[in-house]
């Protein structure tokens, strides 16, 4: 009788293990963890998912802490940040991913303290701006995004990007539209129409060749069906470039 040939077992592709920072807000965490999902299924095969351990921060804590942050006292958000990237850490993740545009300026801070890295969303956005071969875009995100100069400066001084934002009332507008209504899940066609029409604004006053949705919660809001010039959604730029690092893409 013949030996029966060796079972041959295929070994599951080597993943690194996504650390993501969530929960500010929980809806946009939620699109982070479909797209990463979709995305390593779309590639590997039905049987496969993606990697991730989330640490979600309450929202109500968080909120208060931002305002401490608006109000010029950094400390709160930056512990409560700290502690979520030390909690990933601990549990096993490879890289840091922040669910958030805003909270991405603590990305050199938990590479410093916690040492881990961190995949910044503002390089993915500046990346994927110059492929497009654009040189002038508009961001749009919450008033600490759009006036302080974490997002504004990285994007100028590594990608020789030129960004323009909206004025100080437009400013306002989307930044109480982001806290109040996307945070919470609700989105309002009237709240799309204004976005929309700031857009544009700044597109045909200020030469904006594209716009930077740069709250993880305006794409739940405005799409690229919505506006004339290239959307850049850095919720989904950001969670495909995880899961590339993920696989070793890159």
């Amino acid at each position: 009788m013949l030996p029966t040939p060796a079972r041959t077992v295929q070994k599951d592709p080597p993943m690194k293990v996504i650390g993501l920072i969530g929960g500010v807000s929980w809806a946009s965490s939620l699109e982070y963890y479909a797209i990463m999902n979709t995305l390593v299924r779309d590639r590997l095969g039905s049987d496969y998912s993606a990697a991730v351990l989330m640490y979600s921060i309450p929202f109500g804590e968080f909120s208060k802490q931002e305002r401490l942050a608006a109000a010029g006292d950094w400390r709160p958000l930056r512990r409560t940040m700290i502690d979520a990237a030390s909690r990933l850490k601990l549990g096993g993740a490879d890289f840091i991913v922040i669910a958030s545009n805003t909270m991405n300026s603590t990305a050199g801070l938990i590479e410093r303290r916690v040492g881990i890295p961190v995949l910044n969303i503002i390089d993915v956005v500046g990346k994927r701006i110059r492929q497009k071969g654009l040189d002038t875009v508009a961001l749009l995100g919450t008033a600490y995004t759009m006036e302080a100069g974490f997002y504004r400066d990285r994007l100028e001084d590594r990608y020789g990007l030129t960004v323009v934002t909206p004025d100080r009332a437009e400013r306002r507008y989307i930044n109480d539209v982001i806290f109040d209504q996307l945070c919470n899940g609700i989105i309002k066609p009237q709240a799309r129409k204004r976005f929309v029409a700031i857009i544009e604004r700044l597109v045909a006053d200020e030469g904006a060749q594209g716009i930077i949705l740069g709250c993880t919660e305006i794409p739940l809001l405005v799409e690229q069906k919505d506006v004339s010039v290239p959307a850049f959604d850095t919720t989904a730029l950001h969670a495909a470039a995880a899961v590339r690092r993920s696989l070793g893409e890159e």
